[in-house]
This record gives structure tokens, sequence and C-alpha cells, in this order.
């Protein structure tokens, strides 16, 4: 289709993933990200050297005033909005729930489920036909975690993607006839950040091992998913929830 591609939490593991393959695809990409300007910026840098169009923008996509900031910018600086990729998202320390703090939970909900909610109703405003959009498509990542639950490790979490999933069925369902596509793709064990960042950074050795694939996934591969759900390939697939998880 291409246009404009946002990901949110573009800078790092999934997110910058799909921004690469997204701009190898043909699309401008928007790369947002929180704290990390690093990040964000050798994401664009790498697509800007490969020869596509690629913009850093800082922005909290918990925070509404910020999300409506970012598409601002967005639409400042890039061709119009055809696809965004609901990436930015947080797991906080593992821990029993009983165990977790109030503000860990506070922080992960308005993030994951939040966040995706913002960011969908503004590119809605922008794809939908009844606001003489193109249409266009969305990606929620989701987590092989809804239907797990987590237990013992991040059970808000888990709670939060099971939102994630709701969200995507409803709002599939409610932008249909509007020309946007919304799916989810529910990723199982990455090779990323997230596990060292949640006091875990053996995870992926100790739990690899007992996979039905038998190793990690690569945020490549998960990238790869995304893209397919964006484009034209995946014209008649809506409200799926695609799980790339290795056969967990």
């Amino acid at each position: 289709m291409p246009g404009t591609l946002l990901v949110t939490g573009g800078g790092r593991g999934i997110g910058a993933a799909v921004a690469r393959l997204g701009a190898a695809r043909g699309y401008a990409v928007g790369v947002n990200y929180l704290r990390d300007t690093e990040a964000a910026e050798a994401v664009v840098a790498e697509i800007g050297q490969a020869g596509g169009q690629a913009l850093a923008l800082q922005a909290d996509v918990a925070r509404e005033e910020e999300v409506e900031r970012l598409f601002a910018a967005l639409d400042r600086e890039l061709p119009p909005l055809t696809a965004l990729v609901n990436n930015a998202g947080l797991a906080g320390q593992v821990s029993r729930v009983e165990d977790a703090p109030a503000e860990t939970i506070r922080e992960v909900m308005e993030l994951n489920v939040l966040g995706s909610i913002w960011c969908a109703r503004a590119a809605v405003r922008r794809m939908a036909r009844r606001y003489g959009g193109r249409g266009g498509a969305i990606v929620n990542i989701s987590s092989g975690a809804a239907t797990i639950g987590s237990p013992g490790e991040y059970v808000w979490y888990a709670a939060s993607k099971g939102a994630v999933d709701s969200f995507t069925l409803g709002l599939a369902k409610e932008n249909a006839g509007e020309g946007i596509r919304v799916n989810a793709v529910a990723p199982g064990f990455v090779r990323t950040e997230i596990h060292a960042a949640s006091g875990m950074p053996d995870r992926l050795e100790k739990i690899a091992p007992t996979m039905p694939i038998g190793r990690a996934a690569e945020p490549e591969e998960i990238a790869e998913a995304v893209l397919w759900l964006l484009s034209d390939a995946a014209s008649y697939t809506t409200g799926a929830i695609l799980r790339v998880a290795g056969g967990r």
C-alpha cells in the first residue's frame, strides 16, 4: 500500500525490525521512541543508508496528549499515514501479583492498553474513509502470554495483552467498512531486551529448550508476520490474532 508506517517503540527489538522491514517494503517510516534517542536515530540512519525515508519521533504513547503531538508531527513530515504498528510495550519486574508494586501494574496497563487505544484512535481519524482517508492497516503486538497467563512472572502483563486482543477484534469489526484492517501478532519468546528488563536475563536460555521448535524467535521473524498482515497479500484478513510462538 505504502504511504507512511508508524511503529511505536520502534528503536529496539521487534519494533526496530518492523521499521527496517517496512522501509524495505516501500513505506516511509515513523520510528517512535520514549527515551533512547540514540537507538531510534540509528534505525533511521540505517533506513536512510538503504535508500529509504524515516523519521525518529519522541513521544510517550501512554499519554493521550503526546500521541496527538506525535501524529501531528507525522502529518507534517511524512506522506499520509497508511499503517500503524502498536508495538510499544512494558512488562515490569517479575513477581507474583500480590508482590507487584501498584505503579508497575499501572504503567504496564497504561502503555500496553491505553497506548494502543490512543494511537489506533488517532490512526483511524486519518485512515478511515469517513474522514477522507484512503484506508490502511493496523497491527497490534500482543503476546502468547495473553492465553497462558504468565503465572509467577507477570500476570498483569498477560492481562494487558488479553485486552489488546479484545481491542483488536472490536476495532477490526468497527472499521472493516472504513477500509481499515486491524489484526494482531502474538509472539512467544523473542530475543529482545524485555527479558533482562524484567529481571530475567537468562529466561530465553532456560525456556527455549522446552519449546516445540527448540529456540527463541529473532525479532526479524516477528516482523515478517507483521508486514504480511499490513500488506495487500492479507487483504481479506481482519480481526485475526496470529500466534507466532514456535508451537507454544
